[in-house]
């Protein structure tokens, strides 16, 4: 078996491990109606598709997302490298709380017809196909959430959607240069600019989304569980593969994480999958500490942590984000428990190359900035945008890493 077949089974079972867990904690009956429920209802931020459609339909759509992209990068003989388990884990993630089964392939045709426009292969664009389904819900808010009639909402929605899809590639490519690939959240800060643009233009004409909020509580013992089994497995796997795991996994941990930073690539399947699965434990241990909740949200964050544990992320440059927000808690007006604090800290650490290329004492600083900038750039994008927290963070990151940068300078034109 090839090291490629090898990562693709993998993600093949990691999808199968969750719709199985699905059907473990609810009926087939109760998962039906579950997903039904979250085809069709608005997906705007925060939408905890646990809350709408039960733990069990919400797992199934978490899983069959992700092994139908999953499939559709083995057809395209992608290698399953860094980006591919960044962004398929991202998928699984987020289809936990406003991608799903249905909203997801206009902005992909979007991205696959950008392709054929400049006679491209598709597998070029596939990342940025998947990242982008981060404005999915935009699709579900048009087509079955507006008071227009269905002749004029479907194309709208279509259209609406293909087109985002269209103008991802060349928007990404360049804004990639404003924070210099410390904000591994990139599509979510492109993201944010198109949601931008389109909801005020949308907004013009009256159409106006509903903000929600559906959060749930108690199933921490549960999940807690099940994220804890899922993680071990990784680890122990991860150890299995590679006999020299403690120097290869020491040389992940020097790297900064700043993009590109392909762990996989550079250091292996073995130590990556151990550089996952301990993200993800922390992720999830620090979620328990600080008495938050296990839920699709979280849960979202915890799995684009673990994604990114082998495209930039690791211990050494996410904790410090962490203590950042912590930080936050104990001087500002909000709680370090509140939803969207919580949200704030795990995928906040998309930060994480700033702690890794200039020290945890900046990492700190930009968790405390991020902290506050993440509650207050929604309202531009109305929560259609899902990777809110990458927008913020492509904020911060272009606001901090320059001044970081000039003061670095000087110091060393001193010396």
């Amino acid at each position: 078996m090839g090291r490629r077949d090898s990562k693709f089974i993998f993600m093949a079972v990691f999808s199968i491990s969750l719709i199985a867990f699905g059907f473990i904690v609810d009926t087939p009956e109760e998962i039906l109606h579950g997903i039904v429920r979250i085809l069709v209802e608005s997906d705007i931020l925060i939408s905890d598709y646990i809350g709408i459609g039960g733990i069990g339909a919400a797992f199934v759509n978490s899983g069959l997302l992700t092994l139908i992209f999953t499939m559709l990068l083995h057809k395209l003989e992608i290698n399953f490298n860094g980006p591919a388990f960044a962004s398929l884990f991202i998928v699984a993630g987020f289809a936990l709380f406003g991608k799903n089964l249905f909203n997801v392939w206009f902005i992909v045709l979007g991205v696959y017809l950008y392709a054929r426009f400049h006679k491209d292969k598709f597998s070029k664009y596939i990342y940025i196909a998947l990242f982008g389904t981060t404005l999915a819900p935009i699709v579900t808010e048009i087509i079955l959430n507006t008071s227009l009639p269905m002749h004029t909402r479907l194309p709208l929605g279509l259209f609406t959607g293909m087109s985002i899809g269209f103008l991802l590639p060349p928007l990404s490519t360049y804004l990639l240069r404003v924070h210099q690939g410390f904000n591994l959240y990139n599509i979510g800060f492109t993201g944010g600019l198109i949601g931008t643009i389109y909801v005020s233009v949308f907004k013009s004409y009256g159409l106006l989304p509903n903000s929600r909020v559906i959060w749930t509580t108690g199933n921490n013992a549960l999940l807690g569980i099940f994220l804890a089994v899922l993680f071990f497995i990784m680890i122990a796997l991860g150890i299995f593969m590679d006999r020299n795991i403690k120097h290869s996994y020491k040389n992940i941990l020097g790297y900064s994480g700043r993009l590109v930073s392909d762990f996989v690539l550079l250091e292996g399947f073995g130590p990556s999958l151990v550089n996952m699965g301990i993200c993800g434990l922390i992720g999830t241990i620090y979620i328990v500490i600080i008495g938050g909740d296990l839920n699709g949200p979280t849960i979202g964050g915890i799995f684009t942590i673990v994604g990114f544990g082998g495209f930039g992320k690791h211990p050494k440059n996410i904790l410090p984000i962490f203590a950042g927000v912590f930080l936050g808690s104990i001087t500002k007006i909000w709680g370090i428990n509140d939803p969207s604090i919580q949200l704030a800290a795990l995928f906040g650490t998309a930060l994480a190359p700033i702690a890794g290329e200039f020290g945890w004492y900046f990492g700190v600083l930009a968790g405390f900035l991020h902290s506050s900038v993440v509650l207050n750039v929604g309202v531009l994008h109305e929560g259609l945008n899902l990777y809110n927290n990458g927008f913020a963070a492509g904020i911060v990151a272009a606001f901090l890493v320059p001044i970081i940068q000039a003061f670095r300078k000087d110091e060393s034109d001193e010396a």
